[in-house]
């Protein structure tokens, strides 16, 4: 059985810390979407890891790793994350059926975001040149490495779609590129669909673990102003290869406040004084660009919105602990007025009694009594039970809830 992990929120929920403690009960951690624009932080034994492509179940030697087919692979930010971890064969399997990030893919991604009416505050490495050409059909996959004298072909068709495109490699060059990294990566890559097939008929279990959040999903999130791929539930399925009858326990991540990175409507968003208290104190700035992430409140009807989207069976509830110090707590549950982008939403709050010393406590019945009626209070509002609460970015310092 597949149980996923998904942010119901706009990204950077704190996914990679609960992937992390669930990854000990799992023989494969799947990322599942995305590409290298995605950062999980964990923080273990003491020492931070910053992962943007590996799963997060690299951390423990029992776990085997997979990069599925929806993810979007640049090939050295690869290489240059596997380093630190020696040789990962045998718990690091990547799809051949993956597409490529390509030099070019990124100076797209630059060109189109240094044109304001296009700008969409994207992190600039490539993903959304790379994910259009996969559905365009002209895009180059993992596996295609294999194959050098067929591949040499394939990249001369992909150059000659993208004859229209300024700054273009020469063939030479890009071949290049690829010829450098391939036998870096090709040891990792595999057929990993029927991997994972064979992993759930031998009864094994398997985490897929989503990227970004469901409010930049392409289909469901603030368009224009999302990822470029599913990044709910259902593209656990499409982007490993499982069937939705595989898929058991859902599980939405969200932190007790709101962070948004890049432009788009944050109807939540705090410009004053609680919004600068919440990011130094979160230190909330993007793992991948290492931007400052604009900070809120909790949107109670988002995450209703995006548990819904996702069948959510239950709700981590992240970084409780960076709330301390603040008298008053906001929470928002409603809208004045909609559209289905959110642009120009207006928030209705609801007002909660704020709490101090919540950081390292390990036992709901030691929280704070103030903390404890909010995380019930979200509960009761989003619909969806809150079953764990973390209150340090140390693994060990997670509330578990009955």
């Amino acid at each position: 059985m597949a149980d996923v992990v998904v942010g119901v929120q706009w990204g950077d929920e704190g996914k990679g810390k609960l992937v992390d403690r669930l990854a000990p009960n799992y023989d494969f951690v799947v990322r599942f979407q995305g590409g290298h624009n995605a950062g999980h932080t964990i923080v273990a034994n003491g020492k931070t890891h910053a992962l943007h492509l590996i799963p997060s179940g690299v951390l423990y030697p029992q776990c085997k790793n997979v990069i599925g087919n929806g993810v979007v692979v640049a090939l050295d930010a690869l290489a240059e994350e596997i380093k630190p971890f020696g040789d990962l064969k045998g718990r690091l399997f990547v799809s051949e059926r993956a597409h490529l990030i390509l030099p070019h893919h990124c100076l797209q991604d630059v060109r189109t975001e240094g044109n304001a009416t296009r700008a969409i505050g994207t992190t600039k490495k490539g993903i959304g040149p790379a994910y259009q050409d996969k559905v365009g059909r002209v895009g180059l996959r993992v596996g295609d490495l294999k194959e050098p004298k067929l591949f040499k072909e394939k990249i001369a068709q992909h150059l000659s779609a993208h004859a229209h495109i300024p700054d273009l490699p020469t063939l030479t060059a890009l071949e290049d590129y690829l010829n450098a990294y391939a036998p870096l990566i090709l040891p990792y890559a595999t057929d990993t669909t029927a991997l994972l097939w064979e992993a759930i008929d031998r009864q094994q279990k398997i985490l897929l673990e989503g990227a970004q959040g469901s409010m930049l999903d392409v289909d469901f999130g603030t368009y224009p102003y999302v990822t470029s791929s599913t990044t709910i539930a259902s593209g656990a399925c499409s982007g490993s290869g499982l069937s939705v009858k595989d898929i058991g326990k859902i599980i939405g991540v969200a932190k007790a406040y709101c962070t948004r990175v890049g432009l788009g409507p944050f109807p939540t968003e705090d410009l004053g004084q609680v919004g600068a208290f919440l990011r130094e104190r979160g230190h909330e700035f993007g793992t991948t660009t290492n931007r400052a992430r604009r900070c809120g409140y909790f949107d109670a009807v988002a995450v209703k919105y995006a548990c819904r989207l996702n069948g959510c069976d239950e709700v981590a509830l992240m970084k409780l602990d960076v709330l301390d110090g603040l008298e008053e707590i906001l929470v928002g549950v409603g809208y004045e007025n909609t559209s289905p982008n959110l642009e120009g939403a207006k928030p209705i709050y609801k007002s909660f009694k704020g709490w101090n010393n919540s950081a390292g406590v390990s036992d709901f019945n030691a929280l704070p009594k103030e903390a404890q009626a909010y995380i019930l209070a979200l509960q009761e509002i989003i619909g969806v039970k809150i079953g764990a609460v973390s209150t340090s970015p140390k693994r060990e310092n997670m509330v578990l809830l009955p």
